[in-house]
């Protein structure tokens, strides 16, 4: 009987716990991230393009290039935590670019579980409990 009482309580322990579980999918401004000064003193020199911004035709491009970038969301706002790790992703397409001898990271859009969402003036943020993260796929390319 006590077996049978304990198996019961962790079983609504963990239901609970589930529904309690916290997985949002927020959208944030672009522009208030890269204006600010976390993102001065974080990101590097290189050119960026969201979605179907103009941009120069480029010399040489390489597509597809994605990245996916958590942080701790613990204490902190949703804003908060989900502008770090954009910032994070950001600073790993332009980190790609470089490596590649590229100047410019272009047509970034949000991939959060590999859907697409494609906006010049948001990005999506998974935002949980403990973790948000924010996935985002580009082109890195060699502009005139």
């Amino acid at each position: 009987m006590n077996k049978l009482l304990i198996a019961c309580l962790g079983t609504s322990l963990l239901m609970s716990t589930a529904a309690l579980a916290k997985d949002d999918r927020l959208k944030f401004s672009i522009d208030n991230v890269l204006k600010s000064d976390k993102a001065k003193n974080v990101l590097y020199d290189v050119p960026l393009y969201f979605a179907d911004q103009a941009h120069a035709k480029p010399e040489r491009k390489l597509v597809g290039m994605t990245t996916s970038q958590k942080t701790n969301a613990f204490n902190k706002s949703d804003q908060e935590a989900c502008e770090w790790a954009f910032l994070s992703a950001i600073k790993a397409l332009q980190a790609k670019a470089q490596q590649e001898g590229m100047n410019a990271v272009v047509n970034i859009t949000s991939n959060y579980k590999h859907d697409n969402f494609a906006s010049t003036t948001e990005f999506e943020c998974g935002s949980g409990n403990i973790i948000a993260g924010v996935a985002l796929k580009a082109d890195i390319a060699k502009l005139p």
